[in-house]
């Protein structure tokens, strides 16, 4: 397609001319039309389609440079070149200089070199277009992207930024352009804080791409701050030397952020917001290399709640929570700022005791501890009283690192269980023998119900004056297929704590009352049947439902069940106990104080509660032989009991005296291997139906 010129001129002979030897020129083709005045020039161009004007300067309607002036002003993306006398040489310079592309000298209209000279203009411009839609299309794409963008010349002086670039230095474009970039981007590092060098300027001097060290900070033009990320990067010239260098970056505070909050989730437990494992297992790491450098001691004190799991269960996940995180503020209340308490899960704190001389010190922290803890908690209006039984190993006498440390000090913590709980022990070696019984015994525990190995035993209860069985205590035995016959001493500590006790408390609840039913369908009267019933069964919010529902399913009748419940047990929440006595009273069950006299009752409470039975605790029975004090506590047990019109059961009977004691005091039953051992079902079966024989009955 041919280009379309534009000639202006009045002359009609230079304009035919032109037209010819346009017409004729092998770097056609070229299309050509001619207007003689600058008006109608105007109104052509504005119609659009013309690819060049040749342009006379002097028309009847304007004059000089005016013409010109005119003509770029509405076309000027057009080439334009002058034509003019060879004696105004200065005019057709001077509208170069205002943007035309060149002229053409009069007289010289029929060389060869006027339609090669407007090709070449032609082309030009039509590479200048292209060069500044390129420029435009990147200004605007530059202009769009969220990251900023700034450029520098060879001596480090900014000559661009981009829309980002402003809003994050704060600076304008113009502003900044010819200032050095150590001005307009003031960085220092996130954390010293001290100034750092532009990665710009190593660019410069390094020829090769650079990046800054993460957590930069960005310090804008208002003196406020920004963490920005960046790559930095020489720009060469078309001979492939370079000519300045180009930064990119962008803001990323937020992600700073957002990183360092995911860090401090991934290291602190979510309800207490204390350290958690991991987070102590680093601290515990730095501390010892500490302690190894300046030769001091350093202590992990591994803590359980005593009472928290029967809190948990029979009040609700909601107050265990809140009674957890009053528990932590209390323990970071009892240590420095240098030490450490975590949350290891569940009811279970380790805290990290740094920078001490001597081992001894971590006694103050663990003495204050029980202090603090035995203050009640108040949440939601319930008064609640938590205990710690806690642990302790030393470095470097008990570990060198903080996974046996903090195991160490686990064992110390079952160990104080053990001796009572609400106190501390120091981890000893020989603790470690005992620590892998228990969690082999622990690991058993948890498959012997499912493998049918727990059985009852049953030992009867006698009326001391007549010898008749009047009930029988239901007794839990464990018959492991390796280890034969274990005794509840030695596991059932270990069910409390990890919980079985509950679904065990079940299964003996159900035994037991199964079996008496099973004696009274063939005929025999076994009285009544007590279970023991631990603490966290007790707590439970299902627990009277539970009570009801084992009655029904084996067909006894409420009257001949015994509930046994430890003295602690019912004090421990004696308003909440007392409603749940009454409801199991209601339903007609028989209620039964186990090991009475260990305990700390309040005898109002005691007089308040539904209870018909007072065992008195074996302790004091095997002791009436030997010391007088006994024989008076167990006097005023009995006669208490009769006042409060309570039935009174002897525990660990063993000996003739003991009974003629008891007897004289006008006890009412007894219960001990003096009348028999625990039997399995089978044998007390026979001792229902043969009986125990004159001889204690006249003891």
């Amino acid at each position: 397609m041919p280009n379309l010129v534009l000639i202006i001129t009045g002359d009609a002979g230079d304009a035919k001319t032109l037209q010819q030897v346009l017409a004729e020129a092998s770097d056609g083709p070229f299309a050509i039309e001619w207007v003689t005045q600058l008006s109608d020039a105007l109104t052509r161009l504005r119609a659009g389609g013309i690819d060049a004007i040749l342009a006379d300067m002097w028309l009847r309607d304007s004059r000089g440079i005016g013409t010109f002036d005119q003509l770029f002003a509405l076309a000027p993306h057009t080439p334009i070149m002058t034509l003019n006398a060879q004696d105004d040489e200065a005019l057709a310079i001077e509208a170069v200089q205002r943007g035309s592309q060149g002229y053409l000298s009069k007289g010289h209209f029929c060389s060869y070199l006027v339609p090669q000279s407007l090709r070449n203009i032609i082309q030009r411009k039509a590479v200048e277009e292209a060069i500044f839609i390129d420029k435009a299309r990147a200004e605007i794409t530059l202009n769009s992207i969220s990251d900023a963008v700034v450029g520098t010349d060879m001596a480090g002086n900014v000559d661009y930024l981009n829309v980002a670039a402003e809003r994050m230095t704060g600076w304008q474009r113009d502003e900044a352009r010819g200032r050095s970039v150590r001005e307009v981007m003031k960085i220092m590092n996130g954390v010293t804080r001290d100034p750092e060098r532009n990665p710009i300027e190593l660019v410069l001097q390094e020829n090769k791409r650079r990046d800054l060290t993460p957590g930069t900070i960005l310090v804008r033009r208002d003196g406020t701050e920004v963490v920005i990320a960046d790559s930095t990067a020489p720009i060469h010239d078309s001979h492939g030397k370079i000519s300045g260098a180009v930064m990119v970056f962008h803001d990323v505070t937020a992600a700073q952020l957002t990183a360092m909050e995911m860090t401090h989730l991934a290291q602190h437990d979510f309800l207490t917001k204390l350290p958690n494992r991991l987070l102590l297992n680093d601290r515990i790491a730095q501390a010892i290399t500490l302690a190894k450098r300046r030769g001091t001691t350093l202590a992990v004190l591994f803590l359980d709640l005593d009472n928290f799991k029967h809190i948990n269960d029979s009040l609700g996940h909601a107050i265990g929570d809140k009674l957890l995180q009053s528990v932590a503020q209390r323990l970071s209340a009892c240590v420095r700022g240098s030490d450490t308490v975590s949350r290891q899960g569940g009811d279970e704190f380790v805290l990290l005791v740094t920078a001490d001389r001597h081992a001894e010190d971590a006694a103050l922290t663990a003495n204050k501890i029980l202090a603090a803890l035995a203050a009640p908690h108040s949440i939601d209006k319930n008064e609640l009283h938590v205990t710690p039984s806690i642990g302790i190993s030393v470095y470097p006498a008990d570990a060198e690192n903080a996974e046996t440390l903090i195991k160490n000090a686990d064992t110390a913590m079952y160990h104080a269980k053990e001796k009572g709980r609400n106190n501390f022990q120091f981890f000893k070696s020989n603790m470690n023998v005992r620590a892998v019984e228990r969690q082999v015994i622990e690991t058993n525990l948890r498959h012997a119900l499912e493998r049918q190995e727990f059985a009852l035993h049953y030992q009867p209860k006698v009326n001391l004056a007549s010898g008749t069985i009047t009930g029988a205590e239901a007794l839990l035995r464990w018959i492991h297929p390796e280890w034969g016959l274990v005794l509840p001493d030695r596991f059932v500590a270990i069910a409390e704590d990890c919980g079985l006790i509950v679904p065990i408390g079940r299964w003996v609840l159900r035994e037991a009352c199964a079996q008496a039913r099973r004696w009274q369908d063939a005929g025999l009267n076994p009285g009544s049947v007590a279970v023991n019933i631990s603490a966290l069964e007790f707590r439970r919010t299902d627990f009277v439902d539970g009570v009801r529902a084992v009655l029904h399913e084996t067909g006894l009748a409420p009257h001949c069940l015994e509930l046994e419940i430890t003295e602690s047990v019912l004090m421990r929440d004696a308003e909440c106990s007392s409603a749940i006595l009454q409801q199991l009273k209601d339903m007609g069950v028989q209620l039964a104080v186990d090991d009475f006299g260990t305990g700390y009752s309040s005898l109002s409470y005691l007089s308040q509660f539904p209870i018909d039975v007072l065992k008195i605790d074996q302790s004091f029975v095997r002791d009436l032989c030997v010391t007088n004090d006994n024989g008076i506590i167990v006097s005023a047990v009995i006669a208490m009991a009769a006042s409060l019109k309570q039935r009174v059961v002897a525990e660990g009977v063993e000996q003739t005296e003991q009974l003629a004691f008891l007897k004289a005091q006008h006890c009412e039953e007894g219960q001990g291997f003096l009348f028999s051992r625990p039997l399995v079902a089978e044998q007390f079966g026979t001792l229902l139906a043969n009986g125990l024989g004159h001889a204690l009955a006249a003891a």
